[in-house]
């Protein structure tokens, strides 16, 4: 099937340039993490910088996964450009502040394109951005109780040091009732 030409695409044009755009924002957010880990590992903060690695790997992944989909839709995936990504942070709660932002751009930009889902019909790109919407639950979740442990442990002192140590301790079970 992969070496035939692919005559017709069942992804209309609209969502074909909303998951392209999406594909570009999952390529920003690997390299923004990337930034962040490396400005983790310049500051001493280890931990944190092994959890931003893992989280641009993770971004990455989620890049390749609608790439995927797009082209096995029958439409035209496009490798993106990815370009102004900060690489300097005034502090250590501010790489957190910034990664929590992210993941709420990124949860509202998959809203917009199930909202045209929906106006489309396309149930079967519905059904796919299932799994990202409970990933993002996910990223956002981890992302909230890392800044919550600057207000509990605090900064001061040996404060740093406790929530970088702290970091990647970091889950989630998903609904407490169970799944």
């Amino acid at each position: 099937m992969k070496d035939l030409v692919r005559i017709k695409s069942t992804i209309s044009t609209d969502i074909e340039n909303l998951l392209n755009q999406q594909i570009k924002k999952e390529a920003h957010s690997a390299a923004l993490y990337l930034s962040m880990a490396s400005w983790c590992d310049r500051n001493g903060f280890d931990n944190s910088a092994e959890y931003f690695y893992k989280q641009s790997d993770e971004e990455r992944q989620h890049q390749l996964k609608i790439f995927h989909y797009v082209a096995d839709m029958g439409a035209t995936a496009i490798s993106p450009d990815v370009s102004n990504i900060k690489v300097e942070f005034s502090s250590f709660r501010e790489v957190f502040e910034d990664a929590l932002d992210a993941e709420i751009t990124v949860t509202q930009s998959f809203k917009n394109i199930a909202a045209r889902c929906h106006k489309e019909q396309d149930y079967i790109t519905l059904e796919f951005l299932n799994w990202f919407f409970k990933e993002q639950r996910e990223e956002e979740y981890k992302a909230r109780r890392a800044l919550e442990l600057f207000d509990l442990i605090g900064e001061e002192g040996t404060g740093r040091w406790e929530i970088d140590k702290h970091v990647q301790k970091i889950s989630y079970s998903g609904d407490s009732a169970g799944e």
